[in-house]
């Protein structure tokens, strides 16, 4: 009875681990795939700002109600939580003009993906924690 007791006990520590892995896998993916929505948006905004003068915005929250037009115009359905973070808040990058220009998360925990990601519109290089991953908006566009 012992040995069976402790079989299952071992099984349900190897399936727990991966149960771990696997969540820690998948909040990764969110942090990415937010991190991109976030910088999409940024380079709405400034896209659709009106004038010659194209703009980024002074905080997080005129993503989502945009005021320099006559209707709402919303460039994110709403403010993502960092997924990996303690408190689900994002470290913000201003430029020299205060602008805000891209977001970082928080936490110092180390990636799972430990090499240099390159998808459509982000290319990030390998990190050490998650906080060194920048999700910028391209200055030269």
């Amino acid at each position: 009875m012992l040995l069976l007791v402790a079989l299952t006990a071992a099984g349900l520590s190897t399936v727990a681990q991966s149960w771990a892995e696997s969540a820690r896998r998948d909040k990764e993916q969110q942090l990415l795939r937010i991190g991109a929505l976030y910088v999409h948006a940024l380079e709405d905004y400034r896209r659709k700002s009106p004038g010659t003068e194209k703009v980024l915005p002074m905080e997080l929250e005129e993503l989502v109600m945009d005021r320099r037009f006559v209707g709402t115009v919303r460039h994110i359905r709403r403010l993502y939580p960092d997924p990996v973070g303690t408190d689900g808040r994002w470290g913000v990058i201003r430029g020299d003009n205060g602008r805000i220009q891209g977001v970082h998360s928080l936490s110092a925990d180390e990636p799972l993906i430990g090499a240099s990601i390159e998808r459509p519109g982000l290319q990030l290089p390998a990190a050490r924690r998650y906080a060194d991953w920048r999700f910028v908006v391209d200055s030269k566009r």
